[in-house]
This record gives structure tokens, sequence and C-alpha cells, in this order.
């Protein structure tokens, strides 16, 4: 059988293992040039190939159902899901998407794209099907990465509190989540991992009991709790800490050994109960260069498969923002001891991995834990240091109680630098950075603010490390900046609240924020080509308002428009309606942004397009929205 006629999982029943192996060889080979062609998550999925195929030759996947962590290692499940035919159009405008969705195929049963959720979702569908007197296996597959999130913990602390309510785990320890791990969690299994199966010992004892004249046959009723005895009294202790949480653990197993996972599935399956079965992986399995580096090849933009290179950008491209973050305040911290750069396991993402190469002793990785990272980043600023949370926007939200709670109602100096905010492309609705302006500007005592480029990220970098009333919080996008000249010293930090006017009009009123200045400047030499001119306002904070700024040039020019890479409700445009408002300043306001939608995979400039974001269409709208007979004149 040929890897493109599997259609349904089930199709892999009655394989021998031959055939599986034959399977995984053009799994790996359609994996491998697919994310070559496209770019896309490399590693995961290469490592849990065999894991895959042995657990849905166990499984009926008309009935079971597998809940797949993250999403990352999910490709060889969609390969064998009957979506081989679309997979070249992985992360593409409508193509095959890079994580798990519920609308995309009967057997996504549960949407990823944020870690440590899969126990849970699993759990509750385990719990649901009890409850309807229902048949079928819950099974969630988590990495040893995901594993270091507390929704997980939290999540195997429940299930070990069930112990009739059947929960399959199987947890893929490959030693890595992005970068390698860090904490308790990952030093225990990797102990687990080095130490010899209990499952050996246990049943060498049988074995061995069985042949004793006399007392083979009387001693059966008796094995099970001389087995669990010998698990109790292995030296080291394997698994005990999941078994102590009520869990029934097996493992470690060979993960890349069908035969070995196959079997150990089957018996997993007979257990009543929560079970957790420990598969050792090897992340980027099968692709030499990934194995090597296995931080690289994580995820990888398109590259030439017999280089392992990235294919090289036709023309030059400036400094992306989070290089230009990452170098800025590596600087800043060379000068200042207090300030710490606190990652979850995003280390390499946010650049935070340059700080740990130069001043480890400032840099802190908590693991994927967002929550914890917000409220150790509260308990250094109790002690006076200078706290850099650096995390993802989409990733920030996990850590909204802990910003509000712990940060704001005690108004500690804490600096969020929220990379990703925006549009992030490929990844898809639950990447996106859309949300951060309209969740963080509703808290007492926090300051936003947003940079054109990245010069000005500089600038906010410096703000944000010196300003010291309160927490204070900087988004910028995923990409490149725009090749402006930055500068290696002499920062200086910009005005709290305070805007720029970067040019002059009498007849709209242009306030953007952030990723939407640049467009909002060529959106006003378009409209000059009309005959209409425009006022742009760099508003570079959302919270506070330049109120001084905005509201009179509001109120004599009488049209304004606001643009904003994040969504439109309750986001920078709602600010400054609000503003003008409450100043009963009471013009037409039309606001540009990311209207109430999920933004699906795509490039960034296929999404702006679909929004109307570019500069062409900002200028098409405001004259539709103001300039009614102008726009008549145009078409």
């Amino acid at each position: 059988m040929h890897l493109s006629e599997i259609t349904h999982p089930n199709q892999l029943h009655g394989l021998s293992i031959r055939q599986l192996q034959q399977i995984a060889k053009q799994i790996r080979d359609k994996h491998l040039q697919t994310v070559a062609a496209t770019g896309g998550h490399l590693g995961p999925g290469l490592g849990v190939v065999e894991l895959t195929l042995g657990l849905y030759q166990t499984l009926d996947l008309d009935r079971d159902k597998v809940i797949w962590d993250v999403g990352h290692q999910a490709y060889p499940h969609k390969l064998i899901t009957g979506r081989y035919h679309d997979f070249h159009t992985l992360r593409q405008k409508d193509g095959v998407a890079g994580y798990l969705k519920r609308c995309e195929n009967k057997f996504d049963h549960f949407g990823a794209g944020h870690a440590s959720t899969s126990i849970s979702a699993a759990l509750g569908m385990a719990l649901a099907r009890d409850l309807k007197g229902e048949k079928f296996k819950a099974v969630a597959v988590i990495g040893d990465g995901a594993l270091t999130g507390g929704m997980a913990l939290e999540a195997i602390n429940h299930a070990g509190h069930l112990p009739k309510t059947n929960l399959l785990v199987v947890l893929n320890d490959n030693e890595m989540s992005i970068s390698p791990n860090v904490g308790a969690i990952p030093r225990y299994l990797n102990k687990m991992r080095l130490s010899p199966p209990v499952q050996f010992l246990s049943d060498g004892i049988e074995e061995q009991l069985k042949h004793i004249p006399f007392v083979g046959e009387s001693i059966s009723p008796e094995l099970d709790r001389i087995k669990e005895g010998m698990k109790r009294l292995a030296v080291p202790k394997v698994g005990a800490v999941f078994e102590e949480l009520g869990f029934t653990y097996m493992g470690p197993v060979d993960g890349h050994n069908l035969e070995e996972l196959i079997a150990t599935f089957q018996q997993a399956h007979q257990i009543t109960g929560p079970v957790l079965v420990h598969v050792a992986t090897v992340k980027g399995k099968g692709y030499e260069m990934a194995e090597k580096d296995q931080v690289g090849y994580h995820a990888q933009n398109p590259f030439n498969v017999t280089t392992g290179k990235a294919i090289p950008s036709t023309k030059p491209k400036p400094p992306a923002y989070a290089k230009v973050f990452s170098h800025t305040l590596v600087k800043l911290a060379e000068q200042n001891p207090k300030i710490v750069g606190i990652t979850a396991a995003m280390a390499t993402g946010t650049g935070l991995d340059k700080l740990q190469a130069k001043l480890p002793n400032q840099y802190i990785d908590v693991g994927i834990a967002e929550q914890h990272a917000v409220a150790v980043a509260a308990g250094l600023a109790c002690e006076g240091m200078r706290p850099v949370a650096a995390i993802y926007s989409t990733f920030l939200q996990r850590g909204y109680d802990q910003i509000i709670h712990d940060v704001c109602i005690q108004n500690l100096p804490v600096f969020f630098c929220l990379d990703r905010a925006g549009i992030v492309g490929a990844d898809g609705p639950t990447h996106q950075g859309m949300y951060d302006i309209a969740y963080l500007r509703c808290i007492p005592n926090m300051v936003l603010m947003a940079p054109k480029d990245e010069a000005e990220l500089q600038r906010m970098t410096v703000t944000g490390i010196e300003y010291t009333d309160g927490p204070i919080a900087m988004r910028f996008p995923r990409g490149n900046g725009h090749g402006v000249p930055l500068m290696e010293e002499g920062w200086e930090p910009l005005e709290i609240g305070k805007g720029e006017i970067l040019r002059q009009g009498d007849d709209v009123l242009i306030v953007a924020y952030g990723t939407m200045v640049y467009p909002g400047m060529q959106a006003a030499e378009i409209l000059s080509e009309h005959g209409i001119e425009a006022t742009v306002i760099n508003a570079r904070f959302v919270k506070p308002l330049d109120t001084d700024l905005i509201l009179p040039l509001a109120k004599q020019i009488g049209r304004v428009v606001t643009l904003e890479e994040g969504c439109l409700m309750g986001g920078f445009g709602s600010a400054v309606a609000e503003a003008l408002l409450d100043a009963d300043v009471l013009v037409p306001v039309k606001r540009i942004g990311v209207p109430d939608i999920l933004v699906d995979h795509a490039t960034p400039d296929e999404s702006k397009v679909s929004l109307g974001l570019t500069s062409q269409q900002i200028a098409d709208n405001i004259l539709q929205a103001f300039f009614q007979k102008q726009a008549a004149a145009v078409v």
C-alpha cells in the first residue's frame, strides 16, 4: 500500500510491521519535501511518525478520538487522514492548516495551537462519553515541553482523581519544546528515560516465578500484587510520580520501534482508569540535519533539502523587529544589571537567546508557563529589578489574570514586550496577535505603546526600561522592519503618552498606531493625488492617548480615520472614538482595522488584502467614506 492510497487511518489495520515501516518512510519523505517547499514545522512531525502509526493501528478511528497537543507534531496525522493530495498547500491561503482545526477534517477532534491543552480536552471528552453511556477511547498525545505548562499538570491532577475514567495519555518525550526544556519535570523525565523500563523487570519476575516447581501455578492470583510491589521497590522509581498521581505508568518505550509501540498501546487499552505511556522519540528523526540541530529545524522557512540551508531572498531585507529588540535589550542589560529578560520557552522566537548567550545571569526561561512568567516578573519588580517579559501577543493571553491581579493592581513596573502582534501569517487564527490592544488597554495602570518602525522600537525599549511608575507594554510585529537607520547608543526615551505629526493637511485626520503608520502615510500620498490633503499622526501610545494633540486637530479638520493592525472591537480606534465622544468632539470617525472575524492562515500580505489594510485600500475606503463625489470621479 502507498501512502497516497490512505484516506482513513483504519486502513492501517492489518498491515505488517514491514508495510508500516514503508508507510513511515513515505510520510517522512512527503513531510520533508512539503515543508522544504512551503515552510512549516519540521522536527516535531518527523519525530512522531512511528508513534502515530503504532497508535492508530490499535484504535478504531471511526469511534476513538485522538487529541494532539499544539499541532506541531500532527503532520503525519494529517497525511493519513485524507489530506495527502492537498498537503502541498500546507499553511498557504485556503490550503491545509499548519495546526489542527475541527472544521478542516473529522479526525481533528480538537483544535490546537497553544500548548498544554490536550489532556484537559481528552478528559472532558472521556467524561462526556461516560455520562452519555458511549464507548470510545480518548487519547491525548502531549510533548514533554507542553508538560511544563501548568494546565497539563492541572489536568493530570484531575484525571488521577478519577480511577474509573478510562483515559490514555501518550507522552511524546523528545527532550525539547522549541528549545531545550527547562525545569524539574524535564530533569525527572530524563532520569526516567535513562532508566531500564520497569515493565521489563516485572515481566522478568513473572517469568521466573512461573518456573518455580509447585509454586508457579498457585502464585498466579498474587502475581499482580507481587509485580506492583516490585515496581514500588524499583530503583530508581521509574514513573513513581505519575503513579502516585493516580496514573498507570508504562515505559519508557522506544518511539521508533513499531513492534514495541503497538504492543504497549494494545496493553494500555486494556487497563481501567488513566494510563500514561511514556514514549522516547528523536525530534527530527530521519533527517540528519534536523536531528543534529533540533532548535533550528523545529520550524523552517522554505529550504534546500540537500544542503539544509534556507532558500536565499532575492533581495536583502532589513533586520527583523525581534532581532532589533534583542540587540537593543542586550546593550541596555550590559549597562544595567537589574534588567532581567523572561521568556516562556520561546528564547529563539523572542530573541532572548542572545541575552542568554551574553548575560546568562540576567535571563530566565520558565518553560511553557506564561502565567508563571508574569507572576515571576511581578516578584522581580517587587525587589527593584527591571523585568522584561518577552512573550508573543497570542501567548500573553494565557497570563491575563496575572497581568491584572499580580502586576496592574499592585502597579508594578513590569515591561511587557509583545512580539508577533498583529497579523502573523501562515500559523493562522491561534497565533494571530489581534487582541492585545483591546485586552490590555482596559486595565488600570497599564501604559501601551507601539513603534512605527525599528528605530522607534529602540527608543520604546529604552522607554519601557526607564519607566518605573507602573507596568508598560510594547507591541511589535513579526517580520522585518523598514530599513531605517538604527543607533548603537544614545537612545532617548519617549515622553509617555505623546504622539507626533508626520504630515499636515486640512481635509482628513489619519491617526495611525504602530505598523499602520507607514501605510497611513502612503494612503495620504494617494489621497493627495486626488486633491485631498491629510494630516497623519503617529499615535505611538494608545494609553495614555495623546488627546492634547488629537482632539484639537479632529475638531478643526472634522473627519477622523484610525488605523490599526488589531481587532476593531475595543481596540485603538475605539480608544480614539471614546476620547472624542468624552470631549464632545462630535465628528465622523472611520475605524480601519481587523473586523470581528478570525483571520485564517495566509501570507501577511494576502491577509492584509483580504482585510482591506493595504495603503491603496485605505485610501479608497477614505474616499468612499468622506469624499464620495471625488470617489465617483475617480471611478
